[in-house]
C-alpha cells in the first residue's frame, strides 16, 4: 500500500471539488482529488447538464406543436427517444472533456479513484493508496432522498440518477415532488409525449405564492395533471403503477421521486478525524472549518442551499480559507436560484411573503407582468414577470422573474445586491434595447421615480418643471 503527502487533499470531485482543486493548484499547493464514481457529480451526469439538455430537445417539440401560431406550417413532432438520449449524452460528454482525469493532470492535480475514509485526523485511504495531508476539504455532496412511502419498494422506482439513461418514452408517468427538478422533468416529459402526473401538495413551494399559481396554470394548460396531496401508498396495477394519496390516486407506467436530497456523510469514517456531523450534513461554522480545524466542507454535504454555484462558491471560500492567511465568510444569503421550466423561474433575496413578515409596510413592492416587456413581446413570452421587492430608500431587497430569459436576468439583480446598488442605479445605467433585462431596468425606473415624487421632495421638483416650463 503506497503513501502520499500533500498540503490539501479534496474528497469528491463535484462541482465544488472542482472548483476547489483548481484554485489550490493556481495557489500552488500540492493537491489531491478523490472521487468515488465520476468526475463531475451530479451536476454533469445526472443534474444540471442532462436535465438542461433535455429541457432543450422538449421546448424543439413543443415549438413544433405551436409553430402555427407564428405562421409556420408543420406535422406533430415524431418523438424518437433513442435519439433525444443520445443529444442528451452528447452534452454531458462535450462538458466532461475538460474535467476528465487527464485533463485535470495536465494542471498538475493529483487524481485517485475509489471510496474515501478517514484512518485519523490527517489521513485518509483512497482505493489502496494512504494520504497524508495538512488540510482537507470535503465536497461529497448528496443524493435521492426516498420518501416513506408504504409499498414503495414493490414498484420500480426511478430517480435523478437515472432518468436521463431513459431510452424509451412511456405514455403515462407519475412525479412525486414539485420541486424544481420535478417540475422541469414532468415538463419535459408532457412536451416530448408522455401524459405526465404530478402528486404534490404545491408546484415549486419556496417560491411567491403568485409564481406558484401562474407555474400551475402553465402546467394545466400544457396538459400536465396535479394531484394535491403528500403521497402515501404505492402498488402495482398490471404494467403501472399507482401513488395514492389520502384523497385521490395517480396511475403511470413510469414513476420519477424527486423529493430533495441527502447529503452523503457515511462511509467516509468521519469519527475517526473527530468531525461531527448528523443525517443533516457536516457541522462547519462560518469558515466552513468542521469540528476538525484542519478539515473543512463544502457544498450540499453540509445541508445548506442545494445548487452547485453555491456549492462552487463555497469550495473556493474554503480553501481560501485553508491555504491563505486571514479568512472569508463561507455562508451567504445572497444565493440566487433558477427553476429552468419554461417559462424559467428566477429569484434571489427575500421572498414577497418573507419581505412582508420583515419589514411590514416598509417596502416598496411592484411588479410588471412580461406583456410590457417589448423582447418579451416579440418572442410570444408573455406569460411571467418582474417583480422588485426595495427598502424605502431604494436598497434591494430581492427579485423574482419569471419568463424565458429569467436566469439570465436575475443576475443583473444580484451583482446590485452584492455592491448594494439602488433603484436609481438600475434606472440610470442604459440597458441595450430590446433586451429582457430592458423590463428591469425600466421597473426600477418607475419605482424610482415614484420615490422622487413623492411626499415634500415630490411637490417642490413639480413646481420647479413648472417655473422651467
Amino acid at each position: 500500500m503506497s503513501s502520499e503527502q500533500y498540503d490539501l487533499v479534496i474528497i469528491g470531485a463535484g462541482s465544488g471539488g472542482l472548483i476547489a482543486a483548481d484554485f489550490a493548484v493556481q495557489l500552488g499547493a500540492k493537491t489531491a482529488l478523490v472521487e468515488k464514481e465520476r468526475i463531475g457529480g451530479d451536476c454533469t451526469w445526472t443534474g444540471c447538464v442532462p436535465s438542461k439538455a433535455l429541457l432543450r430537445a422538449a421546448k424543439v417539440a413543443h415549438e413544433v406543436r405551436t409553430a402555427a401560431h407564428y405562421g409556420v406550417g408543420s406535422q406533430a413532432p415524431a418523438i424518437d427517444m433513442a435519439r433525444v438520449h443520445e443529444y442528451v449524452q452528447g452534452a454531458i460528454q462535450q462538458i466532461y472533456q475538460h474535467t476528465t482525469p487527464e485533463a485535470l493532470r495536465q494542471k498538475g492535480l493529483h487524481v485517485y479513484f475509489g471510496g474515501a475514509r478517514f484512518l485519523g485526523s490527517s489521513k485518509i485511504l483512497a482505493g489502496n493508496t494512504t494520504l497524508t495531508s495538512k488540510h482537507f476539504l470535503i465536497t461529497t455532496g448528496a443524493r435521492p432522498a426516498i420518501p416513506d412511502i408504504a409499498g414503495l419498494s414493490a414498484v420500480r422506482v426511478v430517480t435523478y440518477q437515472q432518468i436521463f439513461d431513459n431510452r424509451r418514452l412511456p405514455q403515462s408517468m407519475v412525479v412525486i415532488g414539485g420541486g424544481p427538478l420535478g417540475a422541469e422533468i414532468a415538463q419535459a416529459y408532457q412536451r416530448l409525449g408522455s401524459q405526465v402526473t404530478v402528486v404534490a401538495e404545491r408546484i415549486l413551494p419556496k417560491e411567491d405564492e403568485e409564481v406558484r399559481e401562474l407555474m400551475e396554470r402553465v402546467f394545466a394548460q400544457e396538459g400536465i395533471r396535479r394531484i394535491k396531496g403528500r403521497a402515501k401508498t404505492a402498488r402495482r396495477d398490471g404494467e403501472s403503477i399507482v401513488i395514492a394519496t389520502d384523497h385521490e390516486e395517480a396511475k403511470g407506467e413510469f414513476l420519477l421521486v424527486a423529493a430533495g436530497r441527502k447529503p452523503n456523510v457515511e462511509d467516509l469514517d468521519l469519527q475517526n478525524a473527530g468531525v461531527k456531523y448528523t443525517p443533516a450534513g457536516i457541522q462547519v461554522d462560518d469558515e466552513l472549518r468542521t469540528t476538525a480545524r484542519h478539515i473543512y466542507a463544502a457544498g450540499d454535504v453540509v445541508g445548506s442551499y442545494q445548487f452547485s454555484h453555491y456549492a462552487g462558491w463555497q469550495a473556493f471560500q474554503a480553501v481560501r480559507n485553508a491555504l491563505l492567511p486571514g479568512s472569508s465568510s463561507g455562508s451567504s444569503d445572497l444565493v440566487p436560484w433558477v427553476t429552468f421550466t419554461d417559462p424559467e423561474v428566477a429569484h434571489v433575496g427575500l421572498t414577497d411573503e418573507k419581505a412582508r413578515s420583515d419589514f411590514g409596510s416598509a417596502l416598496k413592492i411592484r411588479r410588471w407582468g412580461l406583456e410590457r416587456v417589448d423582447r418579451a413581446v416579440c418572442e410570444n413570452d408573455r406569460i411571467g414577470l418582474i417583480k422588485i421587492i426595495a427598502k424605502p430608500d431604494g436598497s434591494v431587497l430581492g427579485a423574482t422573474i419569471v419568463g424565458e430569459r429569467a436566469g439570465e436576468t436575475i443576475n443583473e439583480v444580484v451583482i446590485a445586491m452584492k455592491n448594494r446598488l439602488k433603484l436609481n442605479d438600475l434606472a440610470g445605467t442604459i440597458h441595450a434595447y430590446p433586451t429582457y433585462s430592458t423590463g428591469l431596468q425600466l421597473l426600477a425606473t418607475e419605482m424610482s421615480v415614484e420615490k422622487v415624487l413623492s411626499g415634500t421632495s415630490g411637490k417642490i421638483i413639480r413646481k420647479l418643471s413648472a417655473v422651467a416650463r
